[in-house]
């Protein structure tokens, strides 16, 4: 049984009455393009140890562990095709009703699907960088490397290359996380795609914006903290999507 059409209606009214209308979105959306997510019944947590993954500490005794547990998830995401989610967000955001997204995802589907304001406050694999000298290297040509089942290295000095995804034991991006929070603050509608709200500091910035007054939609797929404080909640994230499409004004 699909969302009940009146509050589809109603999700669409919000959205293209907004002044300042942001997208909070996290790994829910993309295992809908076959992505893993986290925690999920058939999370990175279950399947493989994640912590380890994303560990900043055991990345600086042995950076191949990292490059052999992601490289499908991260160097397989040439594969993956953007979501309906993402489609709809990028169609949003080029008619003009949404203002950014702010992602806790790595997997550059927000991007690939058109959308031009993403921020990125868990980092980002698009670059990667030298831990010892800065040299940076793009995403395809390490995930070249990876695929072949090579450890890229830094070709100046020899250094560890690191995605600027934010490990465990690092600082989130502080540009992105500042912007994020900007951009929370502002908004008097903000979309929460995807997430569990349960990641912190990211998992607060839609309680910046229940605090300046604005309003919260919820599409996920288990429980979050702040259901109780949602406008409207929906739990599926592709049907949600879909008939909001459908909902939108004609364009022409």
């Amino acid at each position: 049984m699909g969302p009940d059409p009146a509050d589809i209606q109603k999700l669409a009214d919000l959205i293209t009455t907004a002044h300042h209308c942001v997208a909070f979105t996290g790994a829910g959306i993309s295992t809908l393009s076959g992505i893993q997510d986290f925690r999920g019944k058939n999370g990175l947590y279950k399947t493989m140890n994640a912590d380890n993954m994303f560990d900043i500490n055991r990345f600086k005794q042995d950076p191949s562990e990292y490059y052999r547990l992601a490289k499908d998830f991260i160097y397989g995401l040439d594969d993956k095709k953007p979501s309906t989610v993402h489609r709809v967000l990028a169609l949003l955001e080029e008619r003009g009703y949404l203002d950014a997204i702010i992602t806790q995802n790595v997997d550059l589907l927000h991007q690939k699907a058109g959308s031009k304001k993403v921020l990125e406050i868990h980092g980002t694999p698009a670059v990667h960088r030298c831990m010892t000298c800065s040299f940076t290297m793009g995403f395809q040509e390490v995930a070249t490397l990876v695929r072949r089942d090579e450890i890229p290295t830094c070709p100046d000095c020899g250094g560890a290359i690191k995605p600027d995804i934010t490990f465990f034991g690092e600082m989130l991006p502080r540009e992105a996380l500042e912007a994020a929070d900007r951009h929370a603050r502002e908004a008097d509608l903000m979309l929460i795609l995807g997430t569990s709200l349960i990641v912190y500091p990211a998992a607060a910035l839609p309680e910046k914006t229940l605090r300046g007054g604005g309003t919260l939609i919820i599409v996920n797929d288990m429980p979050t903290p702040l259901d109780e404080y949602a406008t409207l909640r929906f739990s599926d994230l592709h049907t949600t999507f879909e008939a909001l499409e459908r909902a939108l004004p004609s364009v022409g």
